[in-house]
């Protein structure tokens, strides 16, 4: 494979990155999607959200897993951004069910960081890990360059060092901790020289005499609902601003390394952001393309990641997010009927050809349930943060909404369709993601102030 670059880490694993590995990997994925099209077993018969709990937690956290994994189809391929976006409490005591549970989980999120960070030392920091078998992987990007690839790896690890911050504490919990603190100790050079790499590819932007910083000035970079193929995407900036504030807070990199590198200090580069997709008084989802109304400008994704872009302890910020979150809030065309469900866009967005066919309206005109969790707890920072309870109902109605559909589909769906139904289409035959929920349980307990499940001691 000559078009490849190849380079071994310490623990045998290989991965590989460039044009015949991306054509290996295509070739594995339509195997595994082909696979799970016509050999999905029937789902569970599971109703009570206890029982689907539980299924979904034995099979998230399996002693036979290698890594931890969305649901199907893409249990077969490895997606690094999903530690922030939708993993972030995979160690939260109270989705623990047990103490088996939590050595489970320790364990695979040991296993999986740990091959994370291999990666990062091997230079392949990629959106898609597609195993090849024998200690083989396989670097690919989906669709374009990503810009929270490592924001997702710096997430993992700062779940492993974090893991024996709150009670209850498992014994796992300490032992994760430790295992993480010597990943970071290992591996922290690897994760800045990333960090600086990346804070090194922003490209100047020019708006009304003004100068910025964009990664994705001049071509798209992916985040979730990368499929967009935008470029000058808020949720993409969002997340690379992210990634260098948890850089700061974990020791990875010196924020006067970046401040060189950026001509700014972090809070003026978030301030730019702001003031860049936001100069319309809520934040637009894409610079790109043209100007409509205010509704057909504004995406869902905008929430970003927990503990992310959102701080919300400035009233200029919390008014942005408000004005934002009242745009999709007021507008039908957001919203299954009779529900709290949010779409991610009110109009359907820009899709490759391979979306067309086998996932239509992926990232558009249905409903993620996890970015609508992600939703409800950024309106509960905002209550926190601006002392009143503006959003609690609203957080509320889509948690209640999302545990009715999950007891109903038999599962956390991966999606929801417009119609408010399973999603199903030829490649995706109404997948559950058996790994987000455990951030479900998280954000019900803050929104209710009570457990939705209790396990017994």
């Amino acid at each position: 494979m000559n078009s490849d670059i190849s380079l071994s880490s310490e623990r045998g694993n290989r991965f590989y990155q460039g044009t015949a590995a991306t054509l290996v990997a295509n070739a594995l994925q339509a195997v595994n999607f082909l696979g799970d099209r016509f050999l999905r077993r029937l789902p569970h018969s599971l109703s009570a959200i206890e029982d689907l709990y539980r299924h979904a937690m034995d099979s998230a956290f399996s002693a036979t897993e290698a890594f931890l994994v969305t649901g199907a189809p893409h249990a077969s391929a490895y997606y690094p951004r999903d530690f922030a976006w939708f993993y972030p409490d995979v160690l939260a005591p109270e989705t623990i069910m047990d103490a088996q549970d939590a050595v489970r989980r320790a364990r695979l999120l040991d296993k999986s960081v740990r091959l994370l960070l291999e990666a990062v030392r091997a230079g392949v920091v990629t959106t898609t890990i597609v195993p090849a078998g024998r200690g083989r992987y396989l670097g690919v990007n989906y669709f374009s360059p990503p810009s929270d690839t490592l924001l997702g790896i710096i997430a993992g690890l700062q779940q492993m060092i974090s893991a024996d911050e709150r009670a209850p504490s498992y014994l796992a919990m300490s032992q994760c901790a430790h295992a993480g603190r010597l990943l970071l100790a290992e591996y922290g050079g690897d994760l800045k020289r990333a960090t600086l790499k990346l804070a090194s590819e922003l490209e100047p932007f020019e708006h009304d005499g003004t100068g910025y910083l964009l990664c994705d000035a001049s071509g798209p970079r992916s985040a979730a609902t990368d499929t967009r193929a935008e470029r000058r995407r808020f949720v993409t900036n969002a997340c690379v601003y992210t990634t260098f504030v948890w850089s700061v807070q974990l020791g990875i990199v010196d924020e006067n390394e970046l401040k060189r590198l950026l001509g700014r200090d972090l809070a003026q580069y978030k301030k730019d952001l702001l003031h860049l997709f936001g100069g319309d008084g809520f934040i637009r989802h894409s610079l790109d393309g043209p100007k409509g109304p205010p509704v057909s400008a504004v995406a869902l994704d905008f929430v970003s990641v927990h503990r992310g872009f959102w701080d919300l302890n400035d009233a200029s910020e919390r008014a942005l997010f408000a004005a934002t979150a009242d745009l999709i809030i007021a507008e039908p065309r957001f919203r299954i009927p009779s529900t709290f469900h949010f779409l991610v866009s009110a109009d359907n967005p820009r899709n490759k050809m391979i979306h067309k066919i086998a996932a239509p309206a992926y990232q558009g005109r249905s409903s993620w349930p996890t970015f609508n969790v992600e939703f409800a707890d950024r309106m509960l920072d905002y209550d926190e943060f601006s002392a009143s309870d503006t959003y609690r109902s609203c957080a509320q109605g889509i948690l209640k909404d999302i545990r009715t559909a999950t007891e109903l589909h038999g599962g956390y769906p991966e999606l929801i369709s417009e119609q408010g139904l399973k999603y199903r289409t030829w490649a995706y035959q109404g997948a559950v993601a058996h790994s987000w929920f455990p951030r479900f349980l998280s954000v019900w307990r803050r929104a209710y102030g009570s457990p939705l499940l209790k396990w017994d001691d």
